[in-house]
């Protein structure tokens, strides 16, 4: 690739020393990541945003003023190729300057496989992950020893074949993974090191900040599994497979998605077979998102009495910044319990 993407270890042999006399120009893809980049930039700059929470990152026009902040960038931070294929040769072209992370390659992320079915299997017995006991561990994540149980997804990296729709097919790992914050924890460590290499005078600042972060990640998650642990037993169908990093974080899973991960328009078969669970099962709510077609989710339920919801991974109508990835995660689990 002609862009300059480094792991982190290379970003800070190249750029250790080089002082910027203000705070970098950083440019971030979605908005619950910009909300990680924002709280350890805290007191020394702003990011910028490039996709709105509104929009859905799987495929997006950028507008002239992201586009803008992407060719001014010292730093980008994105999710993933997998989530944002479009993203990549933007970022190549406009940022070809940029000291470039991908997230969801900084060692010791969890990545999920896709879920390749409408119908997801049951979860039925969850010991490894009662009493959350892999919350405990976000103030230690040097050497991420917590997630080597995952290098059996050692290999999905390579996304060749995309071209079925919009760059994207159902092989490798699903990149929703800043639903956990597990995964948000490592990041904001990943990112302080970054800002740390590019602009060393505030170094201890982003350091500071990305702890306490990573302590507000651990009160979140006690707080979410106090509201989630009186449903546990209660089945959902989401709009599309976005939420099973959140749902291994809290133990909640989900019985099916209308959509696949990448949430193209789903398949008469696929539709006929979550309408098929909704009736022959104990389904309590189907959740719809407000990125995406209602319509889609109101065919599904049309002549039943569940439930319908709304969850949001992005965090539309919430202001930008460092409160929004703790208030998006907090919303889930608030709109699973409305209606469950």
């Amino acid at each position: 690739m002609s862009r300059k993407t480094f792991a982190l270890s290379s970003t800070i042999s190249l750029v250790a020393g080089m002082g910027l006399a203000e705070a970098p120009q950083v440019a971030v893809d979605i908005a619950p990541v910009h909300s990680l980049v924002a709280r350890v930039m805290e007191g020394v700059g702003t990011p910028d945003l490039i996709i709105p929470p509104g929009a859905s990152p799987h495929e997006y026009n950028l507008r002239p003023s992201e586009a803008a902040a992407l060719q001014n960038s010292d730093l980008v931070f994105w999710v993933s190729h997998s989530l944002t294929p479009w993203l990549e040769k933007a970022i190549e072209t406009l940022a070809e300057d940029a000291i470039v992370t991908e997230l969801f390659e900084v060692e010791g992320t969890l990545k999920l496989p896709f879920r390749q079915g409408a119908l997801f299997e049951e979860h039925a017995d969850h010991d490894d992950h009662d009493g959350h006991d892999d919350h405990d561990g976000h103030d230690d994540h040097d050497g991420h020893d917590d997630h080597d149980g995952h290098d059996d997804h050692d290999g999905h990296d390579d996304h060749d074949g995309h071209d079925d729709h919009h760059g994207h097919n159902h092989d490798g790992d699903d990149p929703h993974a800043w639903l956990s914050p597990d995964n948000a924890a490592i990041w904001l460590n990943a990112i302080a090191e970054a800002l740390s290499a590019a602009d060393p005078e505030n170094a201890g600042q982003y350091k500071l900040n990305a702890a306490a972060g990573q302590k507000e990640l651990l009160d979140l998650a006690t707080e979410i599994d106090g509201i989630l642990a009186p449903l546990q037993g209660r089945n959902f169908i989401v709009f599309h497979d976005a939420y099973q990093y959140f749902e291994e974080a809290f133990n909640f899973y989900a019985a099916g998605a209308i959509s696949l991960s990448d949430a193209r328009d789903p398949s008469p078969a696929r539709i006929a077979e979550i309408q098929s669970r909704i009736n022959e099962q104990s389904i309590f709510c189907v959740l719809s998102e407000p990125q995406y077609n209602p319509n889609i989710v109101a065919a599904v339920t049309n002549g039943s009495e569940v439930k319908m919801g709304i969850l949001d991974p992005l965090g539309v109508g919430l202001d930008e910044g460092k409160t929004l990835y703790f208030q998006t995660l907090r919303n889930l689990a608030k709109a699973l319990s409305d209606c469950l």
